[in-house]
C-alpha cells in the first residue's frame, strides 16, 4: 500500500476536522455543499476506472465462493441490515437508512487490501469486483423501496435519476477511458503506470468531499456527537455476525484458506463511498443519512485490520490442516 492507502483514516479524519474548522466561517457552507458532488463524482470515476468489467465471466471459475460470496452480499446482508436497525435505531429513522445504505453495497475496491493482507486468493477477489459493482447498482433501490419507504421519504424517481447520474455516468466515463488508454497505450501502461495513480487520487477527493460535507452540515454535526456512537454497535455486530458466518460457510464448502479469507473479505467489506454520494443527491433533506455513511469508514477500517490479523492466526493455526484431518 502507499502512503495514501496506508493513511486513509487519517486523511478522513483531516478532512472531518478541516470541514468542522471551516463551517465555522461565514459563507463556507453553502459553497462546500455545492462541491460534495463534484468531488464524489471524482473519487467515483477513479474508483471505477479501476475495476476491469470485462473479467465477469471469468468469476464463476470458482462457483461455490462466488456463489457463496453473492449470496451473502445480496441476499443475507440486506436482511441482516434490517433487523440491525430494528434493534438499534428503530427510534433514529435516518440514521438506520444510512446504516442499510452501507451494509448492502458491497465493496468494489479496499478489499482487494485486505484480502491481500489476511493472505487471501486476491485474483478470485478481483474476479468478484465486476459482479459486485452492477449487482449493487442495480438493487440498491429495490433494498430502498422496500426496506426504507416506510422510514424516510423515499421519491423513487429522484432515487433512480440519483443512481443513474452517480453510478451510470462516472461507470460509463471509466469503462471508455479504460478502453480508450488501452487502444492508444497498452494494457501494461494502463495496468502500471495509469491505474496505480488512481488510489491517490480516489482517497483524496473522497477525504474533500468528506471535508465538504462537514462543512455544509457543520452545524448538524456539532449537535449530534452521538452518531459515531449508535453507530459502533450495529457495526460491531454486522461484523461478529458475518465474520462468524464466514468461518462457518468456509468449513461447511470445504473452502482453502485463500478461499475463506477471500470470502470474509468480501462480504465484510463496505462501499460507503459509493453510497454516499447516491445518498447526497436521493436525500437531500435528511443529513443524517449522509453523516451515518461518512463515519462508517472510520469504524469500518479499523475493523478490517482487526479481520486480517483473525485471518492470519486462523490460517498459522492451520485452517488447511484442519481441512485434511480425520474425524
Amino acid at each position: 500500500m502507499n502512503v495514501f492507502e496506508r493513511f486513509q483514516t487519517l486523511f478522513v479524519m483531516a478532512g472531518i476536522a478541516v470541514g468542522l474548522g471551516a463551517a465555522q466561517v461565514s459563507g463556507v457552507p453553502a459553497l462546500a455543499d455545492r462541491l460534495i458532488f463534484p468531488f464524489l463524482m471524482v473519487m467515483l470515476f477513479a474508483s471505477f476506472a479501476g475495476i476491469p468489467l470485462e473479467g465477469l465471466r471469468r468469476a464463476f471459475g470458482n462457483r461455490r465462493v462466488v456463489g457463496s460470496s453473492l449470496a451473502v452480499n445480496f441476499v443475507w446482508n440486506p436482511l441482516l441490515a434490517v433487523a440491525l436497525g430494528a434493534v438499534f435505531l428503530a427510534d433514529r429513522p435516518a440514521l438506520w437508512v444510512g446504516l442499510l445504505m452501507l451494509l448492502v453495497t458491497p465493496c468494489t475496491d479496499w478489499y482487494l487490501v485486505f484480502t491481500d493482507l489476511a493472505n487471501g486468493d486476491v485474483p478470485l477477489a478481483t474476479s468478484l469486483l465486476p459482479y459486485n459493482l452492477v449487482l449493487q447498482l442495480v438493487l440498491l433501490p429495490v433494498y430502498l423501496y422496500a426496506f426504507a419507504g416506510t422510514l424516510v421519504d423515499l421519491r423513487l424517481r429522484i432515487l433512480l435519476e440519483g443512481i443513474a447520474l452517480v453510478l451510470v455516468v462516472p461507470l460509463v466515463l471509466a469503462a471508455v477511458a479504460r478502453y480508450g488508454l488501452t487502444a492508444l497505450r497498452g494494457r501494461r501502461w494502463l495496468t502500471d503506470v495509469f491505474l496505480p495513480k488512481l488510489g491517490p487520487v480516489q482517497i483524496v477527493f473522497l477525504a474533500l468531499a468528506v471535508a465538504a460535507m462537514f462543512a455544509s452540515q457543520g452545524r448538524l454535526v456539532l449537535e449530534r456527537p452521538d452518531v459515531l456512537v449508535l453507530l459502533a454497535a450495529p457495526l460491531l455486530a454486522f461484523y461478529a455476525v458475518n465474520f462468524s458466518l464466514g468461518l462457518a460457510i468456509g468449513r461447511l464448502l470445504d473452502f482453502s484458506y485463500r478461499e475463506v479469507a477471500c470470502f470474509n473479505c468480501t462480504v465484510l467489506s463496505r462501499n460507503s463511498p459509493t453510497a454516499l454520494a447516491i445518498a447526497v443527491v436521493a436525500f437531500p433533506h435528511e443529513p443524517l443519512i449522509a453523516l451515518a455513511l461518512v463515519i462508517g469508514p472510520l469504524l469500518e477500517l479499523p475493523l478490517l485490520s482487526v479481520v486480517a490479523n483473525l485471518l492470519r492466526r486462523i490460517e498459522a493455526r492451520g485452517w488447511d490442516r484442519l481441512d485434511r484431518a480425520p474425524g
